[in-house]
């Protein structure tokens, strides 16, 4: 599985799509929290923390890494290269994983550099240091945590077709759903008793739980059972070719 791992996570490098998402993703970033006027512009807001960062990150990654995971299977199958992983010694879980591992990293990578913007909100605070850095380190982990989910619908969506770009579409419609979904079903308001319920379901719900640096077991369950249920589907998805043959 490392093999195969090693050659995702060098694919994205050796084309222009991991370089690219990075460099997006931090060029944003930084314009909306340090340039252009608005809500989440630290030099406006006066106050010394990151939360503009992490209301702005999640709606990157709703674009961003759709665009990581759209040929992932996609493009295996239009190639026909598929066949050619599942006939060696490789079971779907270790295609599956080695590739949900590959966009995880490439996730990770894509944060390491937000942490000149955590040292120069410290440093401009008012006294020096004056941040919630407990805050801050479950917000990242839950930036991770949620990345990790996208990058599993990523896999499914992109375990659906060849088409690469229906592939992204479908990725980030069902990451959408999932993040903001739930949250918009919740403040209508219609379902009386099983709103918070509802709520409970969305993705956001639990990223800004972990936002509040407070690491509950509710959470990380949350987000392992959702990455196992679509890496299970993106199986179910493989193993539906073998049955059609």
């Amino acid at each position: 599985m490392f093999s195969l791992y090693k050659k995702e996570l060098a694919s994205f490098f050796t084309s222009i799509i991991g370089y690219l998402t990075i460099i997006v993703f931090l060029i944003l970033s930084g314009l909306m929290l340090w340039v252009l006027r608005s809500d989440f512009n630290i030099l406006d807001y006066g106050y010394a923390n990151l939360d503009g960062f992490f209301l702005i990150a999640p709606f990157l990654y709703l674009f961003l890494i759709p665009a990581i995971t759209m040929r992932m299977i996609a493009e295996e199958k239009k190639n026909g290269t598929l066949e050619f992983l599942l006939t060696k010694p490789l079971s779907e879980w270790t295609v599956l994983w080695s590739k949900f591992l590959a966009g995880i990293t490439l996730v990770f990578i894509s944060l390491i550099p937000t942490l000149v913007t955590y040292i120069s909100v410290y440093t401009l605070g008012d006294p020096v240091g004056n941040l919630d850095s407990g805050s801050i380190a479950g917000s990242y982990i839950g930036l991770l945590l949620l990345g990790a989910a996208f990058v599993s619908i990523g896999i499914f969506a992109s375990s659906l077709t060849s088409n690469q770009i229906v592939a992204f579409i479908l990725a980030a419609l069902i990451c959408a759903f999932a993040y903001l979904g739930f949250e918009s079903i919740y403040n209508m308001g219609i379902l009386g008793n099983a709103d918070l319920f509802v709520k409970s379901l969305g993705v956001r719900h639990h990223y800004e739980s972990l936002s509040r640096g407070v690491i509950d077991t509710r959470d990380l369950l949350y987000y392992l059972s959702l990455i196992t249920l679509f890496l299970m589907g993106s199986r179910l998805v493989l193993q539906s070719r073998k049955w059609q043959k």
